[in-house]
């Protein structure tokens, strides 16, 4: 078996349970992954299933209830909160569904800042970005004064801005009509490849999700291909 370095994440004995009054909600049940380097898995399953528990979970961002995630080798979990950000900003970027741009923040601004967070001077690397995703002409226009597959094309260049090493999406088409989407998910998928990013990707869509390397759908608490 490969050492978890050879993995661009890997996630072993993963629970995630939920208290609701005197209920429990056993959401993960012991879930096991390893996702390669430029690898793009798409995560798919009933509604309710538990798919953005797994990605927050996987990206850092909610801590399971037991196990842990590693991400090129180093813990997400048997570290200090602060190790956790640090890692979380250095090596990974997140593209939402709702995109949550600053809305006071010019396009060029909303994608500097997980640099500025870091301490890196950026202009000059969003402004690139935003060309590449079809926006070099909108630097400056607030998200009022775009639509939302260009806010989304904004949080792709956003996600992108401290060139982590893999992406994660959770329904990033889900407030756009099919074409748009569409779009969004053909300048994903397009600007992941050339850049040789994993990506992993929630969504309900089970046709977008055979673009992918590997399909696998949430099932009971445990992933099944």
């Amino acid at each position: 078996m490969p050492s978890t370095e050879a993995f661009t994440l890997t996630a072993h004995d993963v629970h995630r349970r939920f208290h609701l009054a005197d209920k429990e909600l056993h959401v993960l049940k012991g879930l096991n992954l390893e996702v390669a380097p430029a690898e793009t898995v798409f995560l798919c399953g009933k509604s309710g299933a538990g798919k953005t528990t797994l990605l927050y979970v996987l990206g850092g961002l909610e801590r399971p209830s037991q196990g842990d995630v590693q991400v090129r080798g180093q813990s997400l979990y048997h570290c200090t909160p602060k190790q956790r950000s640090l890692l979380r900003n250095q090596a990974m970027g997140f593209v939402f569904q709702h995109y949550f741009l600053l809305p006071e923040l010019t396009a060029l601004e909303n994608v500097m800042l997980p640099a500025m967070i870091g301490g890196k001077q950026a202009a000059k690397r969003a402004e690139g970005l935003l060309d590449r995703v079809g926006l070099g002409d909108r630097l400056q226009h607030l998200p009022t004064e775009l639509s939302g597959g260009e806010q989304q094309r904004v949080a792709i260049a956003r996600a992108l801005i401290n060139d982590p090493g893999i992406l994660f999406a959770d329904e990033p088409t889900g407030n756009l009509d099919a074409t748009t989407g569409g779009g969004v998910i053909d300048m994903l998928l397009s600007v992941v490849a050339e850049n040789r990013k994993t990506l992993i990707v929630v969504t309900h869509d089970t046709g977008l999700a055979e673009r992918g390397d590997r399909k696998l759908v949430l099932q009971e608490g445990l992933l099944v291909e």
